[in-house]
C-alpha cells in the first residue's frame, strides 16, 4: 500500500535511487506482427498501414485519454471496430509529423467480457495501435460516474456540494477507485512505452494523477497533459480533500496545457497558495520551478477538424437535408442550440430568454424558431433527470403560450444526431446560441461557423453559386463563461444568468444588418480555419519537445511516497555529505574554518521557538574547543539577537546581518564590514514600507542596524506577492541614487548596503585568517536558503581562481535536496547536527568523549 511506513534509513535509501541506475520495467516489443481479418476490422485500410508490422525507427507519440477513438460493434459472436472520426484525440494526429507513429491508450465504450479481453486487446493493438484499458465494471462505475462526473465535474464547474441534494460530496471509496483506474492506465502505458524516446500526451480530468504514476516509474518520461475541462479558482479548488495530490500530479508533467489564461491563472494561483510556488514568464513561456525541474504552462484553445466537416458538407445527402430544412423553416428566423444534456449547459436559461423575447416583441411570434439539439447525457443520475424535466417543462410552457397551428417556438431534436445531420442544421441556422453557465471549451461555435461558410460542392448542389450569391453570414451568441469566448471576438457575449441580456442579444442577432453579419462571420472563419485541431496539436507537440530538452543535463532523484512522489533535478556532481566522507579530511587538516547558517540549518525553519537547543550549544562548544577550528554562525539576524542566543559559546564567531557586523569570539568587539555607515536612506525607505504595511494585512517591517526588511509571510499569498513586486519597484525607484540594493527573497523585500552579502563574509574571513598566518586547509560551509548560495558561489570562485592559495579540503553543503551551487547536501537540520557531532569526535583520541556520549550528556 502507498501509505506503508518505512524506517528513516530505509526511506533514505529509497529516495536516493537515481534514475541513472533505474533499469525499467518489462515492455512489449516495439515490433509487433500479426494478420487481422479484414471482415472483422478493416484495420489496414483504416490505419493507413500496409502490414501489421510496427516500424522500429519511427518516432512515437502515446496519446492517453479516458476513451479510445474507436467505435465497437457486436456482430454475432465477434466484435468489429472502426475509428471514431469525431474523436478529438484521433483528429489531433494531423498535427504530428507524417513519420510519427501514434499509439492510443484508453477504454472502449463497449463492455468486453473477461474471456474476450486478451483477443480484443491483441486485435486493437495490431490493427489500430490502440491499447485498451479494461476497467472492472464496479471500479469504472465509482471512477467515472462517481468521482469524475458526480464529484469532480460539478466542483470544477463551481458547484459545491453544500448539501446532499446539491451534488455528491467527497467519497473516499470513489477516490480510491479513481486512483485504481489511473493505475490501470499507467500499467497499460508501461506495456508499450520506450521511456527514452516516446512522448506521452495525457488528456483531461479523468487522468489527473496519471502523471505521478508514470513519473514514478520512468523518471525522465517526456510527459504532457492537457486539461479540456475548466480549472476553478483557488477558493473552489482548495475544497478538494485530495487537492495537493492532484496539484502535484500536474507538476510531475513537463508541459501542462489549458484552453484559456483564466484556467492557467487559477492553476498558478493554487500552486502559489498551496505550495508556495512562484511562476516566471520567459520569452513568452510561463514556467514553474518544481524541485529543479522546469514545468511549462501552455495556453492554447483547441480547434476543430476542418477537413472532416468540409467532407461531410460536400456529400449529396447533406445538400438534400439542407434543402429539406430550408423548406421546413422557410420564412422563419432559425436559432440553433446544440448541447449535451448537462446541468451546466444553460438550456433552460436559453429557453427563458426566448420566452422573454417573444413576450416583449409580439412581431417575432410565429417568425422565430429555436431548434435545440440535445446530445445524450454523459453520466446518469437525478441531476440529469431534473435538468431534462425542467427544460421540457419550460419549453412546453412557451410553446403553449406562443405556439400557433404549424408553429412551435422551441423544437427539440433528441440525439444521438449524426455529424451530417448537425452540419445540415448548422448550415441553415441564422444564429447559434451557446449559453453554458460554465464550460471548458465548447467547439459548437467553431463548427457552426465552418458550416455557414459551406463548400463549393454544397453551394453548387444548392444552386447558391453565381452572380446572385450572397456573402457568407453568421451570428454567434456566446456565454462569457466558456473557453471559446475569448477567441470569438466577433460574437455577442452574454451573461447567461441575465435573461434580459440574452433576450436582447437574440433580438440584436435577428435585426443585425447583413453587412455586419458578414463581417463577424469573416472574422471568425479566418481565426477558426487557421487555428484548427492540427495547429493546436502541432503547437503542443513542439512545446513538449522543447520542454523536455534538458532531461539529460541533470541527475534525477525520486523522493516521496505514494502520490506525493516527485523528481528532484540536481547537478550531476551533487552528493550527500556523510561523516565518513568528510572525517578523514577533517582529521588530516590543521586550520579549519566552519561556517554555519542558523535558521533552516541549525534550527528547523518551521520552529516557532528559534532559541538554540542545548544540543546545538553543546556541539558548537565542542567544535570551538578544538584550537585548530574557527567556527562561525553566519546569519541575517541582528547582532543583539545572536549575542543573546549564543552567549554560552565563548569561542564562537558570529557574523550578523549578512556580514555587516562580525566578532571572532564573545570577548572580542563587533567589527563592521567597512561599507558605508550613512543610513539616511532609511528615512526614504521607511515611509514607503510603512505604506505597504498598512495596506497589506499580515505584513510587518523588521529594523536592523544595517538594513530594513519587509515581511509578508503571514499575508494572503497572492496579494502579498503582488505587493512585494510593487514595493520592490517602488523602492528601486526612490532609492536609485542611494548606495543600497533592494532584493526580493522568500516572503521578504530587503534594503541593504551595496556589496553586503554572505559571500563577502566568506572572502573576508579567509583573507583575515591568511593574514594571521593561519591559511585554512579545511573549509566546511552549510546553509539552506538563497542568501547562503552567495557563500557557495564565493567558494566556487575561489576554487577556480589560480591566484588565490588552494584550500585542499572544501565542502559546500546545502540543506534540503534541491538545486544549488553547493556540491553536497544534507536533508534537514537534524542531519546537520549529526554531522557536526561526528566531526566533533572525529579527531578526538580514543579516550575522549564519543558522539553518543556527547548526545547523552545533553
Amino acid at each position: 500500500m502507498e501509505g506503508t511506513m518505512l524506517s528513516r534509513s530505509c526511506l533514505g535509501l529509497l529516495n536516493l535511487v537515481s534514475v541513472d541506475d533505474y533499469t525499467g520495467l518489462g515492455r512489449v516489443p516495439r515490433v509487433v506482427t500479426g494478420d487481422v481479418p479484414e471482415l472483422e476490422m478493416n484495420a489496414r485500410e483504416k490505419s493507413g498501414s500496409d502490414d501489421g508490422v510496427w516500424a522500429v525507427s519511427r518516432e512515437r507519440r502515446i496519446v492517453v485519454a479516458n476513451q479510445l477513438p474507436i467505435r465497437a460493434f457486436r456482430e454475432g459472436k465477434k466484435w468489429r471496430f472502426e475509428w471514431d472520426k469525431d474523436s478529438l484525440v484521433l483528429q489531433l494526429k494531423d498535427g504530428f509529423p507524417s513519420d510519427v507513429e501514434v499509439v492510443y491508450v484508453g477504454s472502449l465504450k463497449a463492455e468486453i467480457e473477461a474471456c474476450e479481453q486478451e483477443e480484443v486487446a491483441q486485435l486493437l493493438l495490431e490493427g489500430f495501435r490502440c491499447v485498451p484499458t479494461f476497467i472492472p465494471a464496479e471500479v469504472h462505475n465509482k471512477f467515472y460516474h462517481g468521482f469524475c462526473k458526480h464529484y469532480l465535474w460539478p466542483l470544477f464547474h463551481y458547484m459545491l456540494p453544500m448539501s446532499p441534494s446539491q451534488g455528491a460530496r467527497f467519497d473516499r471509496a470513489q477516490w480510491q477507485a479513481y486512483v485504481l483506474a489511473n493505475r490501470i492506465f499507467a500499467d497499460k502505458v508501461t506495456e508499450v512505452i520506450n521511456p527514452d524516446e516516446d512522448y506521452v500526451w495525457v488528456h483531461d480530468y479523468h487522468l489527473m494523477i496519471l502523471p505521478t504514476l508514470l513519473r514514478k516509474r520512468f523518471h525522465r518520461v517526456k510527459l504532457g497533459f492537457f486539461l479540456h475541462n475548466t480549472f476553478p479558482s483557488s477558493e473552489i479548488y482548495r475544497t478538494l480533500p485530495v487537492r495537493e495530490e492532484i496539484l502535484r500530479a500536474f507538476l510531475n508533467c513537463d508541459l501542462i496545457g489549458f484552453h484559456t489564461f483564466d484556467y492557467a491563472r487559477h492553476f498558478l494561483s493554487c500552486c502559489s497558495r498551496m505550495l508556495g510556488m512562484d511562476y516566471e514568464s520567459k520569452r513568452g513561456y510561463i514556467g514553474l520551478d518544481y524541485y529543479g525541474r522546469n514545468v511549462t504552462v501552455k495556453i492554447l484553445p483547441a480547434g476543430i477538424h476542418m477537413g472532416l466537416l468540409e467532407t461531410v458538407l460536400s456529400l449529396p445527402q447533406t445538400a438534400s437535408r439542407v434543402r429539406e430544412l430550408r423548406e421546413q423553416y422557410e420564412g422563419r428566423v432559425l436559432i440553433l442550440g446544440l448541447d449535451d444534456m448537462d446541468l451546466f449547459k444553460g438550456i433552460s436559461l436559453k429557453f427563458l430568454a426566448l420566452g422573454k423575447l417573444l413576450e416583449v416583441d409580439e412581431s417575432l411570434r410565429g417568425r422565430v424558431v429555436l431548434v435545440q439539439i440535445l446530445n445524450a447525457a454523459r453520466s446518469r443520475g437525478k441531476d440529469i433527470q431534473d435538468v431534462k424535466s425542467e427544460s421540457e417543462a419550460i419549453a412546453r410552457e412557451i410553446n403553449e403560450k406562443y405556439g400557433q397551428p404549424g408553429y412551435q417556438p422551441i423544437v427539440f431534436v433528441n440525439g444521438p444526431v449524426s455529424t451530417q445531420e448537425k452540419a445540415a442544421y448548422y448550415a441553415v441556422s441564422d444564429c447559434c446560441v451557446v449559453n453554458a453557465v460554465r464550460d471548458g471549451m465548447n467547439l459548437v461555435p467553431y463548427e457552426y461557423t465552418v458550416c455557414r461558410q459551406g463548400t463549393v460542392a454544397l453551394d453548387k448542389a444548392l444552386g447558391d453559386q453565381g452572380e446572385g450569391e450572397k456573402p457568407k453570414q453568421s451570428v454567434i451568441i456566446v456565454s462569457e463563461f466558456i473557453g471559446c469566448s475569448p477567441s470569438l471576438s466577433g460574437a455577442i457575449r452574454v451573461n447567461p444568468w441575465n435573461i434580459d441580456e440574452v433576450a436582447e442579444a437574440m433580438n440584436s442577432a435577428i435585426t443585425m444588418s447583413e453587412a455586419e453579419k458578414h463581417l463577424r462571420h469573416e472574422k471568425h472563419y479566418k481565426y477558426i480555419s487557421s487555428h484548427d485541431v492540427a495547429y493546436w496539436a502541432r503547437s503542443f507537440d513542439q512545446d513538449l519537445d522543447r520542454a523536455c530538452r534538458e532531461h539529460y543535463s541533470k541527475r534525477y532523484w525520486g523522493v516521496g511516497l505514494g502520490l506525493g512522489f516527485r523528481i528532484v533535478a540536481l547537478d550531476p556532481t551533487l552528493r550527500k555529505l556523510s561523516v565518513d566522507h568528510i572525517a578523514s579530511a577533517y582529521r588530516g587538516s590543521h586550520s579549519r574554518l566552519i561556517l554555519l547558517d542558523y535558521d533552516g540549518t541549525m534550527m528547523p525553519q518551521a520552529s516557532i521557538n528559534k532559541t538554540p537547543s542545548r544540543e546545538v550549544i553543546s556541539v558548537l562548544n565542542y567544535l570551538c574547543s578544538d584550537p585548530e577550528n574557527m567556527v562561525f554562525i553566519v546569519s541575517g539576524r541582528d547582532k543583539d539577537c545572536l549575542s543573546k542566543w549564543f552567549s554560552p559559546c565563548e569561542k564562537l564567531g558570529l557574523s550578523a546581518e549578512h556580514g555587516y557586523f562580525t566578532r571572532w569570539s564573545k570577548d572580542s568587539p563587533w567589527e563592521t564590514c567597512g561599507l558605508t555607515t550613512d543610513f539616511e536612506w532609511k528615512m526614504i525607505a521607511e515611509p514607503v514600507m510603512a505604506l505597504y504595511t498598512e495596506a497589506t494585512d499580515g505584513s510587518f517591517i523588521e529594523h536592523k542596524e544595517s538594513a530594513m526588511v519587509w515581511h509578508h509571510q503571514e499575508a494572503d499569498p497572492y496579494f502579498g506577492s503582488c505587493q512585494a513586486k510593487e514595493l520592490l519597484d517602488h523602492l528601486e525607484s526612490v532609492l536609485a541614487n542611494e548606495p543600497v540594493v533592494v532584493i526580493r527573497g522568500q516572503h521578504i523585500v530587503e534594503v541593504k548596503p551595496q556589496g553586503l552579502s554572505k559571500g563577502k563574509v566568506v572572502e573576508d574571513l579567509i583573507s583575515s585568517m591568511r593574514s594571521k598566518g593561519k591559511s585554512p586547509d579545511f573549509l566546511l560551509c552549510i546553509g539552506d536558503d538563497r542568501s547562503d548560495e552567495d557563500m557557495f558561489e564565493s567558494i566556487a570562485r575561489s576554487v577556480s581562481n589560480p591566484v588565490l592559495p588552494t584550500i585542499s579540503n572544501m565542502f559546500a553543503c546545502t540543506v534540503g535536496l534541491k538545486p544549488s551551487m553547493a556540491k553536497y547536501y544534507l536533508e534537514d537540520s537534524s542531519e546537520v547536527i549529526k554531522l557536526l557531532e561526528g566531526l566533533a569526535t572525529a579527531s578526538a583520541p580514543p579516550s575522549s568523549v564519543t558522539s553518543q556520549e556527547l548526545r547523552g550528556a545533553l
